[in-house]
């Protein structure tokens, strides 16, 4: 059955909306100043991206593969891996960690190859906090590399990752002063407004508003967003619902048991009920186990069960 749609945009946080903004041929001149307008002090203008195929495969049939939202290379040779995560998973840092290695391993070369590496980026937009961050509610931009622990000086350069809390974004768009935060208000408001504002009429925010518009969608473009849209709405409501329980009860425990070992105990269970949840309301609509995996950091058993 078709949703009734109210939006006059996308959600940029469902799969589709945000492959439909960044991850189309025809529209990559929005994520390449999405991404110069994130990296370029850090390395200076990108000229160009091409698109790379998303799935990539192990050095041996059992090793796991990775399957990224977006994957590029700039004109360097650079490689950037531009990932979407819209809810919580439990070693969701590991994942990023792992997912480099593919880029890292592909530049290997036959022969003689004295290992020189080009660039990797690995960015994360996230629909959420990591509970280490909660103690700085104005830091939303983290970059992350390979560093010494006493000094503080960069070990090696070459391998970065950089990920957004984007529910710590709360400027108001009078507040905002940079082309680098219009693209997060815009990330952040986007399915709720109704016309460009008059604060984002560069060219490049018009171009975004009108790939964003429902109105332009075909018919199975509309089908295949309200898929999305479907999904990332029960995703939430699970999600917000098995956090309300999980607050819930460890609370209780908390009070039981009088010890911190007891609230921590009910967080981690209300966690892990949280990720069950989530997986049962997958699996009801027909999502591959894999994917389940991807989002609820569960084991294939533990899903099966």
């Amino acid at each position: 059955m078709a949703m009734y749609l109210t939006e006059k945009y996308i959600n940029p946080f469902t799969d589709y909306g945000f492959k439909r903004l960044f991850g189309e041929e025809a529209h990559k001149d929005l994520l390449l100043d999405f991404l110069n307008e994130l990296l370029r002090e850090e390395q200076g203008e990108i000229k160009n991206i091409s698109f790379l195929k998303t799935e990539q495969l192990g050095s041996t049939e059992i090793d796991r593969k990775a399957i990224f939202d977006l994957y590029c290379e700039n004109e360097r040779g650079e490689k950037f891996i531009v990932e979407l995560q819209k809810s919580k998973q439990n070693f969701f840092k590991d994942r990023a960690l792992y997912y480099s290695t593919f880029p890292i391993r592909e530049q290997a070369q036959k022969g003689e190859w004295n290992y020189e590496l080009k660039a990797v980026y690995t960015i994360a937009i996230l629909d959420f906090v990591f509970d280490e961050d909660k103690n700085e509610p104005d830091k939303y931009k983290y970059f992350v590399k390979l560093s010494d622990i006493d000094t503080n000086k960069i070990f090696y350069n070459k391998l970065t990752f950089v990920y957004l809390e984007m529910p710590k974004f709360k400027k108001e768009l009078s507040e905002i002063d940079t082309h680098f935060e219009k693209w997060l208000y815009v990330l952040r408001h986007l399915e709720k407004l109704d016309q460009i504002p008059p604060k984002l009429t560069e060219k490049i925010f018009k171009r975004v508003f009108d790939v964003a518009e429902i109105a332009k969608f075909n018919r199975e473009q509309l089908m295949q967003y309200e898929d999305s849209l479907k999904y990332y709405r029960d995703l939430k409501n699970s999600f917000d619902t098995s956090r309300a329980d999980g607050r819930k009860e460890g609370r209780k425990e908390g009070r039981e048991e009088g010890r911190e070992e007891g609230r921590e105990e009910g967080r981690e269970e209300g966690k892990q009920e949280r990720n069950f949840e989530i997986a049962k309301v997958m699996l009801g609509e027909g999502f591959d186990i894999k994917i389940i995996i991807k989002v609820t950091g569960l084991t294939e058993e533990m899903i099966l069960q």
